[in-house]
């Protein structure tokens, strides 16, 4: 007895010590890998329309795989350096802003102090320094640190593909390895399944496909580094709450002040198209399959950004969402679920 227990004792030490090790050595592209699973599960539908037709799941992943090249890295390679040096350029023209005559011919009696508006001013030209730099400088590290991202390209890209030729058996791996009982195993999968595919389409497509409209206003109407504003847009969109009128509305707002009334309009009218479009798609998108509380989401979203970075809106949601369902299955109780709901039928 004391023989088996030693015996079971070491090999749980063993294994422990494996389990950490085999954490360090993939937390440097823990993200890229989960970026791949991610691509895989969004281009999944697209992966099966496909393997109809060539009938080899090789060729087919390969297929998705070149598609994301060209529809993602060939315009990231061609576009990045105008994007830099839009960025130079905002960043440039952040500096020569004078905050005090901006606020005083905005709002002309609240700011008819001179000490008022001085420091206001003075606030508003720290915090737009401040952010200017921080893109300036975050684009300065992709140039710095492009080996190591083509690496981590790397592994993302080679996770999709593997993860979309061998779903199958990944899947069926995960079951056989898993504590749960059949019948809520299978409810899991189904709820997970439809929380996962409700959060990524209705963060990261509706934000993108707003600020997509955002950048198509920016383009027609010549504002002046529209590209890098279509980006910061696009990106603005994904996240809860700020969208992207906190882009297209100072656009706005600076024609109407330079006096350039219709593309001041036109911006506006964009604008408002985005903010339609996102109060439309984005909980038809999240109420396609399951309802999540939108509690649920601000919150997975804003402890995701601190622990994952910008990958945390996705999957802070996520991760928080998972837990409830385990949660509500094993209450197994008729009352409403609270924040999670079954998928609808």
């Amino acid at each position: 007895m004391d023989g088996d227990y030693f015996k079971k004792t070491v090999a749980a030490i063993v294994f422990a010590a494996l389990l950490l090790l085999s954490f360090f050595l993939l937390r440097p592209i823990l993200l890229p890998i989960i970026t791949g699973v991610i691509l895989a599960f969004i281009f999944n539908p697209v992966y099966n329309r496909v393997l109809r037709f060539v009938h080899s799941k090789n060729l087919s992943a390969s297929l998705i795989c070149l598609l994301l090249i060209v529809i993602i890295v060939l315009p990231l390679w061609f576009l990045t350096p105008i994007v830099i040096r839009q960025a130079f350029q905002i960043f440039q023209a952040s500096q020569q802003i004078d905050f005090v005559t901006l606020l005083k011919n905005i709002f002309p009696s609240l700011f008819a102090s001179e000490q008022f508006s001085a420091e206001i001013g003075s606030i508003l030209y720290s915090f737009v320094t401040k952010v200017t730099n921080s893109f300036v400088n975050i684009l300065s590290q992709l140039i710095i640190n492009f080996p190591t991202l083509l690496l981590q390209f790397l592994v993302a890209f080679f996770t999709l593909f593997f993860v979309l030729r061998d779903k199958d058996s990944i899947v069926d791996y995960i079951k056989s390895i898993s504590p749960f009982s059949k019948d809520i195993e299978k409810k899991l999968f189904e709820s997970s399944k439809g929380i996962t595919s409700s959060v990524i389409y209705g963060q990261v497509i509706t934000g993108i496909i707003q600020g997509i409209i955002v950048g198509i206003g920016f383009f027609v109407f010549k504002v002046p580094n529209a590209l890098f504003l279509t980006l910061i847009a696009s990106l603005a969109g994904i996240f809860p709450i700020i969208g992207t009128t906190i882009v297209w509305l100072p656009v706005s707002i600076y024609f109407f002040i330079v006096g350039a009334t219709l593309p001041a309009i036109g911006v506006l009218i964009f604008g408002i198209i985005s903010s339609s479009v996102d109060n439309i798609l984005r909980p038809a998108f999240v109420s396609l399959k399951t309802d999540v509380h939108p509690l649920l989401i601000l919150i997975g979203m804003v402890g995701g950004l601190f622990l994952f970075g910008i990958l945390g809106f996705i999957l802070g949601p996520l991760i928080l969402a998972y837990i409830l369902i385990i949660l509500e299955i094993y209450r197994n109780k008729k009352p409403k679920w609270i924040f999670v709901h079954p998928e609808k039928k």
